[in-house]
């Protein structure tokens, strides 16, 4: 088998990529180890940044998300009881749209078949080689599991914190920058109407906790928790009473509970991986690095990773031009870096931890005051949060 781009993996990243490419006339196979059906059943978070939208609409795989994303005109942190709401639209011009990864991917899935592409499900990528030559090979089990090749021009890793991609740059030329956060997130799908329109990024004594949604009839919630500790521990009215507790407040803001579907401990941990290419090997989306939860950065970066190699991709098929793909690592990572330093803001800003003194807290406390009191401190969140323009 042979293509122009060789892509591991068939995320948000690898999809998204092969998609472009495609509308450049360049040809890309998809190698995924899961099969359709487990992929588009993975109920993940999905806050787009306005760039994210504008990419998918502009590139033709948006209409679903125009119909049926919800817009999000601003956040609000809840501290001390109270509600304090952060414009985006007013403060930046621009807005987030909540719409799940799982819906994300299905409509690249659906592009990709209908436009012909290639998309090996149930193929787990074992090798790639020859990354320093002018046709490196991805090493695959197909899902019968026969052993086969696939010669490419370039291969893109976009398979995840493990897969082979990351792991073929040498440990001798490659550093790995990483921060594991003491807490983790409980998480629970549930079914009942909102409880806000928009997304509460509550800080508490008791410990942070986020209160999203996913559709009109189902909502995510998470609460701080310890990493180590097992949901089986958590029945439904604990994880109630805990929810309902981190939200208290003078104003009487209560949750709507419903039915408890799925539960789940999500680590909170930061990784970069520095380069982001090695030879004619480039890694988009978790391959090249993780942020917490906290400030919705996940799915975006990899958009980001994406939009800066199709265009250096584009660049070299058009014209034999490298100096795009000889610098997609060092443009990639100023915006990881960003987005590094942003989610690790927010998480320090909204967390409680065990060995917090007392100036600990009353520097949160400034903290939040200064972002939700400030026109100039709220306009950074605002800007961090829905984005800047991509490139």
């Amino acid at each position: 088998m042979r293509t122009q781009v060789g892509i591991i993996g068939a995320g948000p990243a690898g999809l998204l990529l092969a998609h472009l490419l495609h509308l450049r006339g360049i040809d890309s196979i998809v190698i995924e180890s899961r099969h359709r059906e487990a992929i588009e059943a993975t109920i993940r978070a999905g806050i787009l940044e306005q760039s994210t939208v504008d990419l998918m609409v502009d590139s033709g795989v948006g209409g679903r998300l125009k119909r049926e994303g919800v817009p999000h005109h601003g956040t609000i942190l809840r501290f001390g009881g109270r509600n304090h709401r952060i414009d985006f639209k007013g403060l930046t011009g621009r807005v987030t749209t909540l719409y799940p990864q799982h819906e994300v991917l299905k409509d690249l899935i659906a592009a990709r078949l209908a436009a012909g592409g290639e998309i090996l499900f149930g193929t787990k990528a074992t090798a790639v080689d020859g990354l320093d030559g002018r046709q490196p090979v991805i090493r695959f089990a197909g899902a019968d599991g026969a052993q086969a090749r696939l010669d490419c021009d370039f291969i893109v890793g976009a398979d995840g914190a493990y897969g082979v991609g990351r792991a073929a740059i040498p440990d001798g030329l490659r550093r790995d920058y990483q921060r594991v956060y003491p807490f983790g997130w409980f998480g629970i799908l549930c079914n009942a109407p909102p409880s806000s329109e928009e997304l509460v990024y509550a800080r508490h004594d008791r410990g942070f906790a986020l209160i999203s949604n996913r559709t009109p009839e189902v909502q995510r919630m998470y609460f701080q928790c310890d990493p180590n500790d097992k949901v089986e521990n958590w029945s439904d009215d604990r994880i109630w009473a805990e929810l309902q507790a981190r939200v208290a407040g003078e104003d009487g803001f209560r949750l709507i509970e419903g039915e408890i579907f799925q539960r789940n401990i999500v680590p909170m941990r930061s990784y970069v991986c520095e380069p982001m290419q090695h030879g004619r090997l480039f890694l988009a989306g978790d391959a090249a690095h993780t942020v917490p939860p906290t400030g919705a950065k996940g799915l975006n970066l990899a958009a980001s990773d994406v939009f800066l190699l199709d265009r250096a991709l584009g660049a070299h098929y058009a014209s034999g031009a490298s100096a795009l793909l000889d610098g997609y690592s060092a443009t990639a990572q100023r915006r990881v870096w960003r987005a590094q330093h942003f989610s690790w803001w927010m998480t320090s800003m909204l967390h409680r931890s065990e060995t917090d003194s007392a100036f600990d807290e009353r520097r949160q406390m400034a903290e939040l005051e200064l972002v939700t009191g400030t026109v100039a401190a709220a306009t950074s969140l605002a800007e961090n949060y829905v984005g800047l323009p991509f490139g």
